[in-house]
């Protein structure tokens, strides 16, 4: 059987005593081929049948939103298409209350896997007081991009954090940790997980922290307000793309210098990402007496996410995030929603506050430049200049744009494949899986009231429920 996806998104209202049932009011359906579709709901049938009891009084933690990162292929991707076309995908994405509603966007502090070219904001050798520190260079993808997305929600969040300082900073004095895949650099030049590829001595930590209050000045003398800053990604991580590992004692030394920095200047400072189940290195970061005082929350992606309940449990107090959705092959296809989807679960039911997928937009290969085919919200023909929205679109909007900011998490039974968020003006996003290649009865039941209905196979189904 050909594996079909659907997101049904249905509207209900709680009715008052006399009508106790739960109404539909909207049906919006969305298969592969036919996404977004609005009709009526399907009557109940089939064998197999799911009950999902939902309390309203079990809530868990408040959801600031969700988002997406900006980078320059994303930029250039979009530039190949009609200024109408454009303009409509980033009134999609931005635009409150009209698509996805992304309102805590990432972006890159200089290069990262998916630049266009290696670069930072200063590469002049040893220049400690950053007398020829620039941002020039994201004035052509970046900062337009970001402006343009601000333009259509000023009060959106953007934060940022960098792949890799100027290379000068590092030990092998290279974007990249892998240069043997570059091919430019000896054995000598690589760097590995578990080690410092940042020079460790004050004047580079000084330095480096002085760069990023560089960074937040100049974004802001463009208009962007860079409210939070995460000092590495993925420290752990050895790559061939712009790179830097750190050891926890590293990043806490680096940590003294930054955080009195981002303090001056208004910005949240954040531990992460981190991309490794290492509750040790996060563990000896928060505890440090210096260091841990500055941070404000921790970002977690790809393998970090086996660390964030122990997180969780051992800081209940903390801010949590998911930072960057884990990004497919490039195909866009069943299997790469369905984790999307199995994601979704983990960190939400994780006690994360914010979820940012990765890429905003790629060409239909998904090709980065060095070499990584990854999945995107937006594909662009870059010969016929035209662009479709891809299926883990419509997942994350069928989430983002009905689970409101300020909604908390509703906790459901265990094993439920389900998440529902309590919104601020009372109604319940409840979105429900059935992973069946058949179709399967959902039965919602809520404070005595019940609805019952069918849902398509291999189906994700959202229900807005109101009193």
């Amino acid at each position: 059987m050909k594996k079909v996806f659907v997101i049904l998104t249905v509207a209900l209202v709680v009715m008052t005593a006399c009508h106790p049932a739960l109404t539909i009011q909207e049906y919006v359906s969305s298969t592969m081929d036919m996404p977004w579709q609005v009709g009526s709901p399907l009557p109940a049938s089939g064998d197999s049948v799911v009950v999902i009891e939902i309390c309203p009084d079990s809530t868990g933690q408040a959801i600031r939103g969700f988002g997406v990162s900006f980078s320059e292929l994303s930029a250039y991707s979009l530039s190949l298409l009609t200024e109408s076309d454009r303009k409509a995908v980033l009134d999609e994405l931005f635009v409150p209350g009209q698509g996805a509603n992304l309102v805590i966007n990432r972006t890159p502090v200089g290069a990262n896997d998916f630049s266009l070219d290696w670069y930072s904001y200063d590469e002049v050798d040893k220049d400690f007081g950053m007398e020829r520190f620039s941002v020039s260079h994201d004035e052509q993808w970046l900062i337009p991009l970001i402006r343009e997305a601000l333009s259509r929600n000023p009060d959106m969040t953007i934060w940022a954090s960098p792949w890799c300082p100027p290379t000068w900073m590092k030990y092998n004095h290279h974007y990249a940790m892998r240069p043997d895949k570059v091919n430019d650099l000896p054995e000598s030049g690589r760097g590995y997980e578990g080690q410092d590829m940042f020079i460790q001595k004050e004047e580079f930590f000084e330095a480096y922290a002085l760069y990023f209050e560089k960074y937040i000045q100049a974004y802001r003398e463009h208009g962007i307000d860079i409210s939070m800053v995460m000092p590495q990604n993925e420290p752990n991580s050895d790559q061939n793309f712009p790179s830097c590992c750190w050891t926890s004692a590293g990043l806490t030394r680096f940590i003294s210098h930054l955080g009195p920095r981002m303090d001056r200047l208004g910005v949240d400072l954040w531990f992460g990402t981190c991309e490794r189940p290492k509750v040790a290195l996060i563990d000896s970061v928060l505890t440090d007496p210096v260091a841990g005082k500055y941070i404000k929350g921790v970002g977690f992606q790809w393998a970090g996410r086996s660390a964030l309940p122990v997180v969780k449990e051992k800081y209940p107090e903390m801010d949590l995030m998911m930072t960057e959705q884990e990004c497919g092959n490039g195909r866009n296809d069943w299997s790469g929603v369905s984790h999307a989807w199995e994601l979704m679960k983990h960190y939400l039911s994780n006690g994360v506050s914010a979820y940012d997928y990765w890429n905003m937009a790629l060409p239909e290969n998904g090709l980065s430049r060095w070499g990584w085919r990854q999945n995107s919200l937006v594909t662009v023909d870059s010969e016929k200049h035209t662009f479709r929205y891809t299926i883990e679109y419509y997942l994350l909007k069928h989430m983002s744009h009905y689970v409101q900011s300020g909604a908390r998490l509703l906790r459901l039974p265990a094993g439920t494949d389900a998440l529902a968020f309590l919104n601020p003006d009372g109604s319940i996003a409840l979105v429900a899986a059935n992973p069946l290649e058949k179709p399967m009865v959902l039965r919602v039941r809520l404070l005595g009231r019940e609805q019952t209905l069918s849902v398509l196979a291999c189906s994700f189904n959202t229900l807005i429920i109101t009193g």
